[in-house]
């Protein structure tokens, strides 16, 4: 079949590796001058398949109206005249009781571990690099009350197939000695020595260069100015080129990977994503030659903060901003993601030439993506909504993306949209 992908994040471009696959002719149209260059382009670096956790939890819901309305704090809320913000906040607010929350937990994990396979499976069969680091990630808290919730959430889990183990100081030192600055603060932490971290952005250029040879095209600069549709089909997807060419792209089925941008494609032909931007922060810091910098994913478990190592950079990523579509930098943001890397690793980092960067993160409100065929419109699949796990879930929701088209049920218990066919 001619298959037709729109967007070229990590989303799209794992999408379109799949179905190429699986033997379909696959087209990416993307509006950026090349792949990558959104949500994807400089992510935590967090593979995390076990450490996953809903943001919309009963812990969120007795400390999220604090939150909301202060500059300082890990989740910020700028309230606008949009009708689609505040519906998907009420929508999360729904999603913080105890039991959706674990059952969305489950779904999350489950995906996660799906995915992670599909990455190691792919990673064997081309050799593909990506700055990758199978050390595991570690959780780690300077807050005793904190570290017991979060092992006695561990233990609750370990029969749902969740691999987190519960690690005293000692042992976090010895799993990764960078900590050492903590040494007379640090508790203890939870340890899944089955993650991994590694460059989103690097990942996605690569695939893209494979793909490329293995047949796919990509249209770069190709702006989506309509969707054409019958009564349950869509006909054709008419774009704008930068040089100012038209054209009406045809296929028989259509795959939405837009990221944040999917919601409001979505809406200009009747359907509704519960997908909201939520805008988060990064800073990439060179590491000093011979310094002693981390050497695996981490995340600060007080600070809310999260680290890897990707070659001889390290990044860090924090803070969520619900603000729209506003991309805009906020320097006083990232100085204090830098802040807290100098004060956990303290002369490991060139912080003369940090870089930073914000992203807006597709986020629904149980933090699933929305994975399967919709169906309004029997020949348009959606693959969006990953949020923050976009980098963790993109090649087992591509895969999964690439067996419904195929008819086949994905071999993953997750709560797929639409029918299989």
């Amino acid at each position: 079949m001619d298959v037709i992908v729109l967007g070229a994040g990590i989303i799209g471009v794992t999408t379109a590796w799949y179905l190429r696959g699986k033997g379909h002719n696959v087209r990416v149209l993307e509006r950026r001058e090349q792949v990558g260059l959104d949500a994807s382009f400089a992510s935590a670096g967090h593979v995390s398949a076990h450490l996953a956790d809903p943001w919309a939890n009963p812990t969120t819901l007795n400390t999220l109206f604090t939150w909301l309305f202060s500059n300082d704090t890990p989740l910020v809320f700028r309230p606008k005249a949009d009708i689609h913000q505040w519906s998907w906040l009420f929508k999360f607010l729904r999603e913080c009781p105890a039991n959706r929350y674990n059952s969305n937990l489950i779904n999350l994990a489950n995906l996660g571990v799906y995915s992670r396979t599909a990455l190691q499976s792919l990673r064997a069969q081309t050799g593909i690099g990506y700055d990758e680091a199978q050390r595991g990630i570690l959780q780690f808290f300077t807050d005793e009350t904190k570290l017991q919730g979060a092992a006695a959430a561990a233990r609750r889990l370990a029969g749902s197939g969740l691999r987190r183990e519960v690690f005293d100081a000692e042992q976090c030192l010895e799993v990764e000695p960078a900590l050492h600055s903590l040494r007379d603060t640090l508790k203890g932490g939870i340890y899944s020595r089955y993650d991994e971290t590694g460059d989103a952005f690097k990942f996605t250029q690569r695939l893209t260069e494979l793909a490329c040879e293995a047949g796919v095209q990509f249209d770069y600069g190709s702006t989506v100015q309509r969707i054409q549709v019958g009564r349950d089909t869509i006909q054709a997807i008419d774009i704008q080129r930068a040089n100012g060419q038209t054209e009406s792209c045809k296929a028989d089925q259509y795959v939405l990977c837009l990221g944040a941008e999917s919601a409001p494609m979505a809406r200009k032909i009747g359907i509704n994503l519960d997908i909201y931007p939520v805008k988060g922060y990064s800073v990439s810091l060179p590491v000093r030659e011979g310094a002693q910098a981390l050497t695996m994913g981490l995340t600060d478990a007080v600070q809310r903060m999260a680290f890897s190592r990707l070659g001889n950079r390290v990044r860090g990523a924090a803070i969520a901003e619900i603000t729209g579509y506003d991309r805009t930098v906020d320097a006083q943001r990232c100085q204090k993601i830098v802040a807290n890397a100098q004060r956990l690793f303290p002369d490991a980092l060139d912080i003369e030439h940090a870089d930073y960067w914000a992203g807006l993160r597709p986020m629904s409100p149980s933090n699933l993506p929305s994975i399967g065929r919709n169906d309004r419109y029997h020949n348009l699949l959606i693959n969006a909504g990953h949020g923050t796990m976009g980098w963790t879930q993109s090649c087992g929701s591509a895969l999964a993306i690439s067996d419904i088209i195929d008819g086949r049920r994905p071999d993953c218990e997750f709560p797929f949209i639409g029918e299989i066919r």
